[in-house]
């Protein structure tokens, strides 16, 4: 988590530094400074700066390191429990291909957008019922 902190202010101060020199040189070079890409690096620092600060609450909170910033620590020491998936479901390949009709209804042709809507309601409602029916039922 300490480096996490440390890479976040490492990049809003070189952000900073870089939306700095950005905007001298566009006031030397043109007499006014270019508004979009200013804005835009100095947003990109204020980003960096608020999950730097954020991590850093997060990791005084905590009152100690994490496993994965010891040394010693071994790979099951930070394992959570993270829900249960299924390695063998073919859902989320479905739900995917139904996203990628529906935005290829929106570049192309309106007439994909019903059938990519349809698709993933059958997607979503197969992936959420997986474990009720067939070989998996509980």
């Amino acid at each position: 988590m300490r480096s996490n902190v440390n890479l976040w202010w490492i990049l809003a101060i070189f952000f900073g530094v870089v939306a700095t020199a950005y905007t001298v040189w566009n006031i030397l070079e043109n007499g006014h400074p270019e508004w979009v890409g200013s804005v835009a690096m100095y947003f990109t620092m204020l980003m960096g700066i608020m999950i730097g600060f954020y991590l850093s609450r997060v990791h005084k909170s905590q009152g100690g390191e994490l496993p994965e910033d010891t040394l010693t620590a071994d790979i099951d020491d930070g394992d959570p429990e993270m829900g249960e998936f299924s390695p063998w479901s073919w859902w989320p390949l479905v739900l995917a291909f139904s996203a990628a009709i529906f935005l290829i209804g929106l570049a192309v042709g309106q007439f994909l957008l019903p059938i990519g809507v349809a698709i993933f309601l059958v997607a979503i409602v197969g992936w959420v019922y997986e474990y009720y029916r067939g070989y998996f039922a509980r």
